[in-house]
């Protein structure tokens, strides 16, 4: 006894050749493409010791008669008593056109080379999609009765079919499985399709929220889902048996389980929040069609729609087929299995292996290079105020990760002893003298900058000024507010809106403004400078949602209080916790790689939260730091005093790290 399998190097290929080779006697041939020979091999180590008995038959899938030589033709002639035909696209993100040449050509060029070599019986692995979305019980006798085949999937899944039925003129049999995943003892998979495109947004969910808060999710039609093993177990017992031709055979679970149900299983696999509320998906069939078809319609709504999509790793499609309104009769071949003690394990029982065998080895994250390295080597970054403190470091760390580094600042001095640093560290730097605050200033060096590098791949909006003093003592100091705002907002609008015509020409970009904890805090003294961070902060919203479509993105960091030349002459920081340039260089870095709308620390976030539920609570906090903390003699005219920390200062200090007090 001899077998032919095409596809045998996928998914369920390679189990049904292991399991023929393990279970029976006989060669087993498979079709595999010219210069496959290294990926044969590497399966015949999988097949062990039996490996020996598969033999490779060179051909084309896409070819009449599967492209195999007369030779080969010729010689298994009268010899292949079992023909399985697996190969074909199960990929909801496929193109109509590949699913076409895959599913239907293909499998008219297996019955064509199945006919020639005179094969005992024809086995096409077919799916559940051959029914279309058929509203209501469909049997394994049913085929033309099928509906709403509009999608590729579907279409080509049905005329396969309808090829073996009525082209082919010798002994068939036909399997439809349901959603096929992975192995239910190991976990293993080799795609991600079905259930799996909803893991990322459960994972999501789960760094999101804690698992103990109930979440939404969604309710829909019953998803038939069933593991490879069990599919290759069904395939390979009905095969054998005999009087079966001419006949469909459902490998589905007889008792399938509701979106919502399969979204709350593999919650608890994860440890995420279960689902405990769910929105029946069936509400949006109530929308009128004209509505549908007027937001499909407009561009806007479906690239929000896309983004949301790609965000959470879903194809357009999938949400489409959340109200399946198919069941699946089984009931003739689940008497067959149930002789051989074949059944479906329950989804609960293997669910946990399906999840960590995704996170382990699927999770698209795991393929992303997330190392500073690998996202910013051989990218042009402009820092502004580069020449010390938290600029300094940022440049300094990316050019030693292989940034083009072009650093500014007004004075040329420690400008140039700045760039002379990191070239001694080995980094590539580039420095211009550039006062922000002058639009002649800026547009000479966005002139040399486009000359010399061609654009600005990154830019960090660091320069920066700031000034502590309690409103009572700037009632006279308007400039105060002024030549703040002249700088930190002003200014960075003004270099960002000289690069984003080069940024947009390129559909590449990233801008990142750097803001401070005191936005969120509300720090007291410090109104002129945390009002013009707020300001830069709301351009940056309002850019990031004007932008979003084009490539070039906007981060906010909320930086913390950092220990750097500008906050030397507050004695009160002397002692006071703070961030390192170092670490809120780390943060900038951070900000590079993830590329989020805004990046804050945990206190940023409490802060946050804390003025969202309570403001008056923040107030008050904010209140005791102001008494206990006063304005510093430069700030009140006054000659410096030898300052004595009291134990209620060292305590909010402890309490506060990082903010402005």
């Amino acid at each position: 006894m001899a077998y032919f399998v095409t596809g045998a190097t996928g998914f369920i290929g390679r189990r049904l050749v292991a399991r023929l080779l393990e279970e029976h006697r006989g060669n087993v041939y498979i079709l595999v493409r010219p210069g496959s020979a290294e990926k044969l091999e590497h399966l015949r180590e999988q097949w062990g010791r039996h490996g020996k008995r598969v033999i490779p038959v060179t051909g084309d899938l896409t070819q009449p008669g599967l492209g195999v030589s007369a030779a080969d033709t010729a010689k298994l002639k009268g010899e292949i008593r079992h023909f399985f035909h697996l190969a074909a696209v199960y990929d909801l993100r496929a193109t109509a056109e590949a699913q076409q040449k895959a599913n239907v050509d293909g499998t008219r060029h297996a019955t064509e080379f199945a006919e020639a070599v005179e094969a005992g019986c024809f086995h096409l692995m077919s799916s559940i999609a051959a029914a279309g979305l058929y509203p209501g019980v469909f049997r394994e006798d049913m085929f033309e009765e099928a509906e709403n085949l509009d999608h590729p999937y579907f279409r080509t899944k049905h005329d396969a079919e309808a090829i073996v039925r009525n082209e082919y003129g010798r002994p068939w049999r036909v399997y439809r499985p349901g959603l096929v995943v992975g192995d239910s003892r190991t976990g293993e998979a080799v795609k991600i399709d079905g259930p799996y495109y909803f893991f990322k947004t459960l994972q999501k969910l789960r760094d999101l929220l804690p698992k103990w808060m109930p979440a939404v999710g969604l309710e829909g039609g019953y998803i038939n889902i069933v593991p490879v093993d069990f599919v290759v177990a069904a395939l390979d017992h009905i095969a054998h048996k005999r009087g079966l031709d001419g006949r469909a055979f459902h490998l589905v679970d007889p008792k399938p389980h509701r979106v919502g149900e399969i979204l709350d299983i593999f919650a608890r696999a994860a440890h995420a929040p279960e689902l405990a509320g769910h929105v029946n998906a069936r509400l949006l069939e109530l929308m009128p069609r004209s509505l549908k078809l007027g937001l499909s319609a407009s561009p806007a709504l479906r690239k929000l729609w896309d983004g949301i999509l790609d965000d959470l790793g879903l194809p357009p499609d999938a949400l489409r087929f959340v109200n399946w309104p198919t069941r699946y009769d089984n009931r003739e071949t689940q008497a067959i299995l149930d002789k051989a003690g074949i059944q479906v394990p329950p989804l609960e029982s293997y669910a946990w292996r399906l999840w960590d065998y995704w996170e382990r080895q699927m999770d698209p994250d795991l393929f992303l290079d997330r190392t500073l390295h690998g996202t910013i080597a051989g990218k042009t970054v402009l820092v502004t105020g580069g020449s010390s403190g938290i600029g300094k470091a940022t440049a300094t760390k990316l050019a030693k990760a292989g940034a083009r580094v072009v650093i500014c600042a007004r004075g040329e001095d420690k400008l140039q002893a700045a760039a002379e640093e990191i070239r001694a560290a080995g980094g590539e730097v580039g420095a211009y003298v550039c006062d922000l605050t002058d639009q002649t200033s800026v547009d000479t060096m966005v002139e040399r900058l486009l000359a010399e590098y061609g654009g600005v791949d990154v830019l960090i909006n660091n320069a920066g000024r700031s000034i502590r003093r309690s409103i009572l003592h700037s009632l006279d100091r308007l400039h105060d507010y002024e030549r703040t705002m002249a700088l930190n907002y002003t200014g960075c609008v003004r270099i960002t809106l000289a690069l984003l015509p080069s940024m947009l020409k390129r559909n590449s970009g990233h801008v990142i403004n750097i803001s401070s904890i005191g936005v969120v805090s509300n720090a007291p003294r410090f109104s002129a400078y945390v009002a013009s961070k707020a300001a830069l902060e709301a351009f940056s919203r309002c850019a990031g949602g004007e932008f979003a479509d084009t490539g070039v993105d906007f981060t906010i960091i909320n930086m913390p209080l950092v220990r750097t030349p500008m906050i030397a002459p507050t004695q009160v920081y002397a002692n006071a916790p703070t961030l390192t340039p170092d670490q809120a260089a780390d943060l900038v870095a951070k900000a590079i790689i993830e590329r989020p709308e805004q990046l804050t620390t945990r206190l940023g976030k409490m802060a946050t939260l804390v003025h969202a539920v309570s403001p008056k609570l923040m107030q008050a906090i904010m209140n005791s730091a102001y008494h206990l903390f006063p304005d510093s003699a430069a700030a009140t005219g006054h000659s410096e005093e030898e300052h004595h920390e009291t134990a209620e200062q060292a305590a909010l200090k402890g309490m506060l790290k990082g903010i402005h007090l």
